[in-house]
């Protein structure tokens, strides 16, 4: 990895490209991210760089993270998150990184909370077709249906799919373009849908795709 940023989903909106022709992009408050702490192999076992985002009052964090900013020497973050590096070596513990450590033409992977839906059907949750609405189904034409077997092998095998919790997890989607970055007001415009509604935390990074 060569470079990674937290950011907040502002929302969706369009850009036109030098054609004319329209690209769906998602705004992201990328940045300013300070560096809180460097991880090395003497300590840690590995290379990595700490990074916070978000500013937060200081009575609303703990005394051991009180502790982890007053020794970096930066103010109180809302959210940390690990970037393991390719040269730890050039960044520096109170560094501030900001959306234009991302070009125009760079290719991100995307890592965000989806909306929760609450508890889902099958139908909805795993695209099951529904059942017939006449002859006798009755008023459960968005059931389920048949779990399994009959006798054999009398139970239902792990893993299948049915009803349950649908979203709130951990989303990535991978290889978008960055199609445009106002380094001043540390905004990046990503090529399509990113998970997460508006307001929530993304994670951005280059992506592993080539």
């Amino acid at each position: 990895m060569q470079k990674g940023l937290i950011g907040k989903k502002i929302g969706m909106t369009q850009l036109f490209d030098e054609s004319g022709k329209v690209i769906p992009v998602t705004v992201v408050e990328a940045g300013p991210c300070v560096v809180v702490q460097k991880k090395t192999v003497e300590n840690d076992g590995y290379e990595a760089v700490q990074v916070g985002f978000g500013d937060v009052k200081v009575t609303r964090v703990n005394k051991p993270l009180a502790g982890h900013f007053k020794k970096a020497d930066v103010a109180p973050k809302k959210v940390l998150k690990e970037f393991r590096l390719a040269d730890t070596a050039s960044v520096n513990v109170g560094d501030i990184l900001k959306a234009d450590v991302f070009a125009v033409g760079d290719r991100v992977d995307v890592v965000g909370t989806s909306k929760g839906k609450g508890t889902a059907g099958a139908i909805k949750r795993w695209n099951f077709g529904r059942l017939k609405e006449s002859h006798g189904t009755g008023p459960v034409a968005r059931h389920a249906g048949s779990l399994g077997a009959c006798s054999d092998p009398s139970r239902v095998y792990k893993g299948k799919k049915l009803a349950g919790h649908l979203g709130a997890e951990r989303v990535t989607i991978q290889n978008l373009d960055v199609v445009k970055v106002d380094a001043e007001n540390n905004l990046i415009a990503i090529k399509g849908a990113i998970p997460g509604p508006k307001g929530g935390i993304v994670v951005l990074a280059d992506t592993v795709k080539k």
